[in-house]
């Protein structure tokens, strides 16, 4: 749940880098962290409610997606998605709120859409890619960025559902018994198998994340990752999915959830387009392979050892791996749910081919006899 930004590449153009992070369950802060060992907090762009999760800054507009507490404001969700701008951090300005048909304070709706969780926004900033309902009844919903901020300055805080509709490309229902956790875009990406079809390639994605949420796979269905094919943005389709096979690790009975979580959010160019890193809770975290996105595959998975720390779930010591992260270079970040610690990996064998830097794959095509 933090976000950081170079004040060089935000409109405001200083020397300065910040970070926004939630804070708790209260609030969204932005801290000046110029100096790491001297951080500063600068302003708090959203507070009043108490249903803080993920947010996306964008740093080239300055402009941040928060998902935050929107019943203090008469939305029917609590967490709704405030967007704000941040291209002076010290001066946040909101500049409206958004979500579902159903959700805003004037509806009537008997069956209230799930809240958002997260949005993640296109490499080009065009699109915004919003998931909701972590683990039943999900939805995603494809916005376009240009329509969902026409509105300034006059932007409405309750906005009718015409005005909610105008920005929506694009929404794909989920089952009752499977929800959007976490919605990544993979846009443009070359299918080698397809490549002869006139139109079958470059393809857009978005891998789409259901969240287990009942230890011992107490719930309606094995939760997972899905391919979206959203090349007609309008019309999202789901062609294949990733998924650990329980048998493999007698995974219902180790104790603790099993069933993905999320995915990292990075578009690292060693990794995108290619490789996925997925936590699976007591399947540990799993590398897919993406590049063929109609038959992802594993390639790699490490289930870290369990802790003096760990937290007993149904009466059973499992790790649980929560979220994963990359960095620049390569490492993965494991964050553990059932108070296990940090974990910091690095990918070994095909997986580790895979995201090998373009200059070094082509230095080896150019070497090989």
């Amino acid at each position: 749940m933090v976000q950081t930004c170079r004040g060089s590449d935000l409109p405001i153009g200083n020397r300065k880098t910040y970070l926004l992070r939630a804070n708790g369950n209260r609030s969204h802060e932005v801290w000046d962290v110029t100096a790491p060992n001297r951080p500063t907090r600068v302003s708090i762009p959203v507070s009043g409610g108490n249903a803080t999760h993920k947010n996306w800054w964008d740093c080239t507009s300055g402009i941040a997606y928060i998902v935050y507490d929107g019943r203090q404001l008469g939305w029917k969700t609590s967490r709704l998605l405030w967007i704000v701008d941040l291209s002076d951090p010290a001066n946040p300005v909101t500049i409206r709120h958004f979500g579902l048909v159903g959700q805003e304070p004037a509806s009537t709706a008997t069956e209230v859409p799930a809240g958002a969780h997260e949005a993640t926004l296109s490499p080009d900033g065009s699109r915004l890619y919003i998931a909701y309902g972590t683990s039943r009844d999900g939805i995603l919903q494809i916005v376009d960025v240009p329509t969902l901020l026409s509105c300034r300055p006059t932007c409405s805080m309750s906005p009718a559902p015409a005005a909610l509709l105008a920005a929506q490309v694009g929404r794909l229902d989920m089952p009752r018994f499977w929800g959007a956790h976490t919605a990544w875009p993979v846009i443009a990406i070359e299918v080698p198998e397809h490549a002869q079809f006139r139109r079958a390639s470059p393809r857009d994605f978005v891998v789409l994340v259901s969240e287990s949420l009942a230890n011992a796979c107490q719930e309606d269905a094995h939760h997972m990752v899905f391919m979206v094919d959203i090349t007609d943005a309008s019309k999202p389709f789901p062609v294949a999915n990733y998924q650990v096979s329980e048998s493999a690790g007698s995974f219902c009975s180790r104790g603790g959830r099993f069933g993905a979580h999320s995915m990292n959010w990075s578009y690292n160019p060693n990794f995108y387009k290619r490789l996925i890193v997925v936590s699976y809770f007591n399947a540990g975290v799993r590398a897919v392979d993406i590049r063929n996105p109609f038959q992802p595959q594993e390639v790699g998975f490490y289930i870290p050892a369990t802790t003096l720390n760990t937290a007993p779930r149904n009466g059973k010591i499992a790790i649980q791996t929560n979220n994963v992260e990359i960095d620049n270079r390569s490492y993965i970040y494991l964050t553990d749910r059932a108070n296990s610690g940090l974990h910091i990996v690095q990918l070994t064998g095909m997986a580790a081919q895979i995201v090998q830097p373009a200059a070094t794959m082509r230095r080896k095509v150019r070497d090989a006899p």
